[in-house]
């Protein structure tokens, strides 16, 4: 990637300096640990670019900055600091030399420190990141619970005895497969099930959303669609209360066949929206 003049003059007119965007004058010297200070706590925020030879009050202009002269070196420097790689541009603007770093973003699921410190930004200044804040960082890295199996391996056709697989496919508007495995290629395909040495395990968004009858995956049978009827605007008197069986995507049809039934025959519910 190059740096030009352009690009800089685009930056200096950024309405402030954003989350990934950062200014220095640095003149003559800017201090190694401080840069790397900043280098981590951008990484730290999804990575951006720090600039050496701007001013960083409003209005922002090219002062220039003979810092760091030897921009090889430092380079090979910083990558031996931090442990991660830093591209380090230098631009000829008509305002003097800006040095601007590109730095990347941390690793999903972790964050960097210097020195034991895992830094972030509090406005133009550097701060320690919050236990909170680590604790979402680190969490990044763990599966997803919808994503984890929710029953031991099974079948091939257990699988499609537990998913309903039809109504999948008249979902996705194309013909039900030939052959069983077909279908069970496209359920992989689409991470709603996954392939294991003894079998096939069904994900918990597979379940939530294909399952047949949802009493079948305790994990999420709690999480059925649930409808209630009242008598007259009070709370206090119900009419109806009904628990669906079946998985989002193919029990939406009949739920909202269900909820039309109970409506007063004044209303209706065209495409899921209600009109009068």
């Amino acid at each position: 990637m190059t740096i030009t003049p352009a690009q800089i003059d685009l930056w200096l007119h950024a309405p402030s300096e954003t989350q990934n965007l950062e200014f220095k004058e640095a003149k003559s010297t800017f201090a190694f640990d401080k840069l790397v200070d900043y280098c981590v706590a951008l990484a730290n925020e999804g990575g951006g670019y720090f600039l050496l030879g701007v001013s960083d009050t409003r209005p922002r202009r090219v002062v220039g900055s003979t810092a760091f002269p030897n921009l090889i070196k430092l380079a090979d420097d910083v990558f031996r600091t931090v442990g991660f790689r830093v591209d380090i541009h230098e631009a000829q603007h008509p305002g003097g030399r800006v040095v601007v770093f590109q730095i990347p973003s941390r690793p999903k699921g972790s964050a960097y420190n210097y020195a034991g410190k895992y830094l972030m930004r509090s406005g133009s200044s550097l701060t320690h990141m919050s236990e909170d804040r680590l604790r979402t960082i680190f969490a990044e890295g763990a599966p997803d619970w919808l994503e984890e199996p929710i029953l031991p391996p099974m079948t091939a056709q257990e699988v499609i005895e537990s998913l309903d697989t039809q109504t999948f496919f008249e979902l996705l508007r194309q013909p039900f497969p030939t052959s069983q495995a077909t279908v069970i290629e496209r359920l992989v395909a689409e991470r709603l099930i996954d392939k294991k040495p003894d079998g096939y395990v069904i994900r918990r968004i597979g379940a939530l959303l294909l399952a047949r009858r949802l009493e079948r995956f305790p994990d999420v049978a709690r999480k059925a669609a649930r409808v209630i009827v009242y008598n007259g605007n009070s709370k206090l008197n119900t009419k109806l209360d009904q628990v669906g069986g079946r998985g989002y995507a193919v029990g939406f049809r009949g739920l909202v066949d269900f909820v039309m039934a109970q409506l007063p025959q004044n209303q209706a519910i065209v495409d899921a929206l209600r009109t009068a």
